[in-house]
């Protein structure tokens, strides 16, 4: 069970408990499903229960206690336990595996993962000053409001509705890649620098470690072809304390505690707040996030020395794969390349 799916069998908790006039409430469009915080336990939590507790009239513990048994039995899940004062903390099935379904999921709708329709119908009217930095912000609006189902227009002069804190000098001659992400990547309210740090190939330059960690991925993709094997979704082996796969043996712990998995299945929800915010900073920094979360994994993908490939690499290289897929979506739609070589 992946992470959105896992999300949608809490909001069909929630629905039950409302057919079966337990809880009054309108149930949510989702459910934010994460790592277990402190003092939680098994492989996810959530805090709907104390997201419903107003509306519902209870404390939280007692949605909690509410929702409790209808997702202890839902289909994947092991055990559920409440901690604090409401958090469900969720064991998935030992036989359930997140990383296959989550990469199907990613390879099934390639550049559309994470499109939904939390915008479907609407017309997003945006009215810009006449200024680079609110104009190049407005575009990749359009094109982010557009993966949730809406229609961005975009016209100049007042009432002005979006206008980010302008660039201080031209970032033309950054080019139109570094360009774009100097003006995308801060939150409309900093001054953007328009320096030659966005051009800098080096681990402190954040666009150069998302384009990086596309163009790796894409190579190993290439010699992965060149050894004779191709990505193949699996359960995803990890042997160490950042999540790297590394040839672990029979009975290693597999899923839940490799790092990407959380931006990935996080990336809808990240897509569509950026389109409901009218925000592509937030798609920038969760690149990012992607990014460093892919990279540590990388050198573990393909066969080390003598090994042969086996379905462990298949796996890992669709997981690696996945990512890319993510990276390059989400590049795209901030108007800036992913590069197949870096």
């Amino acid at each position: 069970m992946t992470p959105v799916e896992l999300s949608r069998t809490v909001l069909h908790a929630v629905r039950r408990a409302v057919d079966d006039g337990e809880l009054s409430v309108t149930v949510p469009e989702r459910a934010v499903v994460t790592e277990p915080g402190p003092g939680g336990c098994g492989d996810y939590a959530t805090t709907i229960a104390l997201q419903l507790a107003r509306p519902a009239g209870h404390p939280p513990r007692r949605v909690a206690e509410i929702l409790r048994p209808r997702l202890a039995g839902a289909d994947g899940i092991q055990d559920v336990v409440i901690t604090g004062p409401g958090f469900l903390n969720i064991s998935l099935d030992a036989q359930a595996d997140p990383v296959t379904g989550l990469v199907r999921a990613i390879r099934d709708r390639g550049a559309e993962y994470g499109h939904g329709d939390a915008l479907a119908g609407q017309v997003v009217a945006l009215r810009v000053p006449y200024e680079v930095r609110a104009e190049v912000v407005a575009d990749a609006v359009v094109r982010i409001v557009a993966t949730q189902g809406a229609r961005g227009t975009v016209e100049h002069g007042e009432p002005v509705n979006l206008r980010p804190v302008p660039a201080p000098e031209d970032p033309a001659p950054l080019g139109p890649d570094a360009a774009q992400w100097a003006l995308l990547h801060p939150a409309p309210h900093d001054r953007p620098r328009i320096t030659a740090d966005h051009l800098v190939q080096r681990e402190g330059n954040p666009l150069f470690r998302v384009r990086y960690a596309h163009a790796r991925i894409r190579s190993l993709s290439r010699n992965a072809a060149r050894l004779g094997f191709t990505a193949d979704p699996g359960p995803v082996d990890t042997g160490t304390s950042n999540g790297s796969a590394v040839g672990a043996g029979p009975g290693t712990d597999t899923g839940t505690n490799i790092p990407l998995l959380t931006p990935l299945a996080d990336h809808p929800r990240i897509l569509a707040a950026a389109a409901t915010h009218r925000a592509p900073d937030r798609l920038a920094r969760h690149l990012v996030t992607v990014a460093d979360a892919v990279l540590p994994f990388l050198p573990c993908v393909l066969p080390r020395g003598e090994e042969k490939p086996s379905a462990a690499h298949r796996a890992r290289l669709a997981l690696a794969e996945a990512a890319g897929t993510v990276l390059a979506g989400g590049l795209s739609l901030l108007g800036i390349d992913a590069p197949e070589h870096l």
